[in-house]
């Protein structure tokens, strides 16, 4: 499995990001495209509930995301 970064952006200033893992760039994609224009709630990695309607959502990206693992980086 992959991890993939999302973000959905509401204007030039206001964001919320998630991360979800897929198979590949298409099943994310996939996924994203059938959430589309509906209500999607997930938790974040700092524990903060998130419900979303992606019909006010103007611009939604999807990348690859290769996670730091910060112990690791410090020692």
């Amino acid at each position: 499995m992959k991890e993939f970064k999302v973000t959905y952006f509401f204007d030039e200033e206001h964001y919320i990001r998630r991360f979800i893992f897929a198979e590949s760039q298409e099943k994310a994609e996939e996924l994203i495209q059938k959430e589309r224009d509906g209500y999607i709630s997930f938790t974040d990695s700092r524990g903060i509930y998130h419900e979303l309607n992606t019909s006010g959502v103007r611009v939604t990206q999807i990348s690859e995301y290769h996670r730091i693992d910060k112990k690791k980086k410090s020692e």
